[in-house]
């Protein structure tokens, strides 16, 4: 079987999506087909020996879609790529712009003298003295959102030519009968001037403008996805320097079994094994360990981590696509070609509503004629039944939901990318939590002091004095814990030695004074067995305990840690009062995810996961039937915020964990996660509510509008009341929508 990937070109919404899947699933030998809206790719699975490539194109091109193989991994320019988007979004933002000037001063003009208290137009373009004028005027403005809109037209047009009708062939249908319509209706003026009252002009602009401003939304927000990869892909440096001759040379020409040269504060350009040096490394952007992780000869190191104090010696190991950091980067690629499992109710109707639509239309028309009523008598009859079917309320049922929605999430610090994500969050089932700057505050802090023969703050002064030489986050706990309880500042010390994966030692006017682990002590002979028990303790709660002596003797240890949020435990205790089971994943050590787990309460621990792993175990618990949310701050979170289901990231957290997420948690607080799911079933409900509305209406008006009632009682609907009844229907949507942003989310 051969997999291969291909940008589709002309897609505006689920129902497009859908007629790519439906095609090109029925060519001979397809096992998967599935299009990914947001990006625009099919990413499709054949046997090559009963379909080619070409064949493939060719399917897609004949459903009214562009189709071109996706570029190989390595060959995509992914900075020039946004860029390009951005220029079309400003395009679309300038387009969007000239429609709703140009609607505002046709309703102005349209609607204007209509309402009780008359809005002043100049007397050439009156309805009642002017007539021709005023329909005129409306023609030129309405041309123009025609044009603003055009693509949409297009786009709906050319669905309906190929049987493939979506939203925006309602919307097309709906914005040409209008104005055929009216145009008809401005041809009779001169001799019949009351079919000035019969001029819909405004109704056909002002649905494609809602549209585009739609649209518009849409696309902003997914053109903020776009920079992942670009991020993962700028964590690799440039260069790599050589160790034989200390010569630069570009990363990208490494090779297995070159030695380079790891500098002090460098990043580490490409996995391999340290075969000389020691030093403490900062993998958190990678494995989310908290704390830097010491490396000696025989450590295992990662491409695009950052180098501590020492000097390190590297053999590569592992390079191009066999990378770890490029295995993160096509796990998130993997990920986001998928396609997520949302239903579009309205757009999954508009295939079958549109052809029954104009089916009814036809046939009521042609039903008239037989009957013995004239040409006009039919085509108004056609036209009713295409306006009051236009697709307002049924356009309008799912955005005005989802606008309340994110808005009223928005005013809780929940932001959220798309409709898609607040529509799938619903039906979350299990959240998997990452560790470390999600449930933790992912930095260390002093947790307990233990002195021995000296005051606590004394030592805790001593102890920040000479770690201010230091720029290891142990260090840095300690120093901001004497700057937390405002201790006098101690000079540093006058000379100092840093002693990779053991401490430092520092000569102060007080004496020599060693701060580190315990092998630095043993080293230096200095007696812990005061303190053995509870380090063992500390040790035992995943708390990191560093030793201070001067002059040969202990002063005590200074315990430091990755503390717990204090709304994390909430926040899991809310999530399961909603029934959903909570995992929590990382790639730290056991003992320190264990501990944590107790504290918290969650239902299950994951561990010492790498980060393509855990991708894995998002797809574990999906194929088991949970649809899964992914709460991250970091990139090693990055593929299985793609992976899941829906992707939530906070606020504080890594630029590329934001973007590979669709929700957003700004406040960084564990209990909008249940806040989030809460907001995705109220909208949920709501959309349900409004399709049901907009539903109602058809099903009653288009018969009426057919002339169901015309025999009986002499009822026959004319486009201006129809319009009307288009009119309440979207009333009565956005109206409902409304009550959502009034709702209490915890």
């Amino acid at each position: 079987m051969r997999k291969e990937a291909y940008n589709i070109i002309g897609m505006h919404c689920a129902a497009c999506s859908s007629s790519v899947e439906r095609v090109t699933r029925k060519l001979p030998g397809v096992s998967r087909s599935e299009v990914n809206l947001t990006t625009g790719v099919l990413s499709i699975e054949y046997d090559e020996s009963q379909t080619a490539p070409e064949d493939i194109v060719k399917k897609v091109e004949k459903a009214g879609f562009g189709c071109k193989p996706k570029e190989e991994r390595g060959q995509a320019k992914p900075k020039e790529e946004i860029d390009e988007g951005a220029l079309e979004l400003q395009r679309t933002k300038q387009n969007l712009i000239g429609a709703i000037v140009t609607t505002v001063i046709l309703l102005y003009v349209s609607m204007g003298q209509m309402l009780p208290t008359p809005l002043p137009l100049p007397d050439i373009l009156s309805m009642k003295t002017h007539p021709v004028n005023y329909a005129i005027t409306q023609i030129l403005l309405t041309i123009p959102v025609l044009w603003f809109g055009r693509s949409y037209m297009i786009s709906g047009l050319k669905a309906l030519w190929h049987r493939n009708p979506n939203m925006d062939s309602l919307v097309a249908i709906g914005s040409s009968c209008s104005f055929l319509y009216s145009l008809a209706m401005t041809y009779l003026i001169s001799d019949v001037p009351h079919h000035v009252h019969h001029l819909y002009y405004e109704s056909g602009a002002v649905v494609l403008t809602l549209i585009m401003v739609g649209k518009f939304l849409e696309s902003r927000n997914v053109q903020k996805t776009k920079g992942a990869i670009t991020r993962l892909m700028d964590l690799r440096p440039d260069v790599a320097i050589m160790a034989e001759n200390g010569t630069e040379v570009p990363t990208a020409s490494l090779k297995a079994g070159d030695l380079i040269l790891v500098k002090p504060g460098a990043k580490i350009a490409a996995d391999g094994t340290v075969t000389k040096g020691e030093s403490s490394v900062n993998e958190a952007m990678l494995t989310g360990e908290s704390l830097p992780v010491e490396k000696a000869e025989g450590s295992s190191v990662i491409g695009g981590s950052i180098n501590g104090d020492g000097v390190l010696y590297v053999s590569v190991t592992r390079v191009g696509e066999d990378s770890t950091l490029s295995k993160i980067i096509r796990f998130v690629e993997d990920a986001q070609g998928k396609k997520a499992p949302i239903s579009r109710v309205a757009d999954k109707v508009a295939g079958v509503f549109v052809p029954v639509v104009i089916v009814i239309a036809i046939l009521a028309a042609a039903a008239w004629l037989i009957a013995g009523q004239d040409f006009p008598f039919a085509l108004r009859v056609f036209t009713t039944v295409l306006v009051i079917a236009c697709p307002c309320a049924l356009g309008l049922a799912t955005p005005t939901a989802i606008m309340v929605g994110t808005g009223l999430g928005a005013s809780n610090g929940i932001l959220i990318r798309s409709g898609e994500a607040l529509e799938i969050t619903h039906k979350t089932s299990a959240v998997v939590l990452d560790k470390t700057g999600t449930v933790t505050e992912g930095k260390p802090a002093v947790t307990e002091i233990l002195p021995l023969g000296i005051e606590e703050n004394a030592l805790l002064a001593l102890a920040a004095g000479v770690e201010s030489v230091s720029q290891h986050p142990l260090a840095s706990a300690i120093v901001e814990e004497a700057k937390h309880r405002e201790l006098p500042t101690l000079e540093a010390p006058e000379k100092f030695e840093n002693l990779s994966g053991r401490g430092l030692r520092a000569e102060t006017a007080h004496g020599t004074v060693l701060a580190g682990n315990r092998r630095l002590m043993e080293e230096s002979g200095v007696d812990l067995t005061a303190l053995e028990a509870d380090a063992a303790r500390l040790s035992a709660q995943a708390q990191t305990p560093m030793y201070f002596a001067k002059d040969g003797t202990l002063l005590g240890l200074i315990s430091v840690a990755d503390r717990v949020k204090p709304s994390s435990a909430e926040a899991i205790a809310a999530l399961k009062a909603q029934n959903i089971r909570t995992v929590l994943l990382t790639g730290d050590n056991r003992a320190a995810a264990e501990v944590i787990a107790a504290q918290v309460g969650v239902d299950e621990v994951v561990a010492e996961v790498l980060p393509e792993e855990k991708a894995g175990i998002i797809r574990r618990l999906q194929e088991e039937g949970q649809t899964v949310m992914m709460v991250g701050d970091g990139i090693n979170d990055a593929p299985a915020l793609a992976q899941a289901d829906i992707g939530c990231a906070i606020g504080n957290g890594s630029d590329v964990a934001i973007e590979s997420a669709q929700v957003i948690l700004m406040r960084g607080d564990l209990k909008d996660v249940a806040r989030a799911i809460r907001l995705s079933r109220l909208t949920i409900r709501n959309i349900k509510q409004n399709l049901f509305w907009a539903f109602c209406y058809n099903t009653v008006g288009i018969p009426i509008a057919a002339g169901a009632l015309y025999l009986s009682h002499g009822l026959l609907l004319t486009p201006m009341l129809a319009g009307a009844a288009m009119s309440l229907s979207s009333i009565s949507v956005v109206g409902n929508a409304l009550r959502l942003g009034r709702r209490k989310l915890l």
